[in-house]
């Protein structure tokens, strides 16, 4: 089973644009939180995975599919999940609703390469592998 979380969110007034939408771009920030929430999910904190081991999730490809306007006040659930995973690569997929009627807002999906702090590519160390789906 891939490893998956659920994160709420509310939309703030300074994520609207000037028609009262969510500006396209927050959908790429809001995907980061859920990113960051999955890794604690799989039980392990990202922060850490930088400071202890040196290793970074760099955005190789970023993906976003609008299909319905969020507005101001929203309720948001940012559902993210690993799609696939090995020791040089990990692609990571979301889905957003809206938390009231289900409604879906985007999906898409990042694709990171891991790389050190001198960012240089590396591969996985084995501890993740199995918070990954390795």
């Amino acid at each position: 089973m891939k490893p998956s979380s659920e994160t709420r969110l509310r939309v703030r007034y300074a994520e609207t644009d000037q028609m009262g939408v969510v500006y396209y771009a927050n959908y790429l920030v809001w995907m980061e939180v859920g990113r960051v929430e999955l890794c604690k999910a799989c039980g392990f904190n990202y922060r850490d995975m930088e400071r202890e081991d040196g290793i970074f999730l760099a955005v190789a490809e970023a993906n976003c599919r609008y299909r319905s306007p969020a507005r101001f006040d929203d309720e948001v659930i940012v559902r993210t999940w690993i799609e696939d995973a090995n020791t040089r690569i990990v692609i990571f997929h979301y889905e957003m609703r809206l938390a009231g009627d289900n409604r879906v807002l985007a999906t898409g999906s990042t694709r990171h390469v891991y790389v050190s702090r001198e960012m240089q590519r590396v591969r996985l160390p084995e501890k993740y592998h199995p918070l990954f789906g390795i």
